[in-house]
């Protein structure tokens, strides 16, 4: 069974968020979490997961809609407390785009210093 496949309570990030795996969140508030990459690509590597299991951006549906902006908006918080003048944020949609956990995740990347 791959990822997607897996019922929630078989997915990785849900289990991080229920702290059933130990994990430094280095932001929570009642939507969202957000901790370090465990194989960083870049110097700062954080991802924003939603605590609603969504499996992939293709996923999203209207009423997801304001939760997706609040992952933007605390990437936007996160670089400001990192002082990182500059970064990406990156979304990875399936599994022939790099996406490994079928669980909407955001990536901020930084090799700001």
């Amino acid at each position: 069974m791959s990822n997607q496949e897996s019922p929630q309570g078989e997915c990785i990030f849900c289990k991080i968020i229920a702290k059933q795996i130990p994990s430094e969140f280095i932001y929570e508030d009642d939507l969202c979490v957000a901790f370090k990459d465990i194989n960083p690509k870049t110097k700062h590597h954080f991802l924003i997961v939603p605590k609603t299991h969504i499996p992939a951006v293709s996923d999203i549906e209207e009423p997801n809609s304001a939760l997706m902006g609040h992952l933007i908006f605390v990437a936007k918080k996160l670089g400001l407390e990192k002082n990182l003048a500059h970064y990406k944020l990156q979304f990875n949609v399936g599994r022939g785009a790099g996406q490994e956990v079928f669980h909407i995740h955001l990536h901020l990347m930084s090799d700001a210093i």
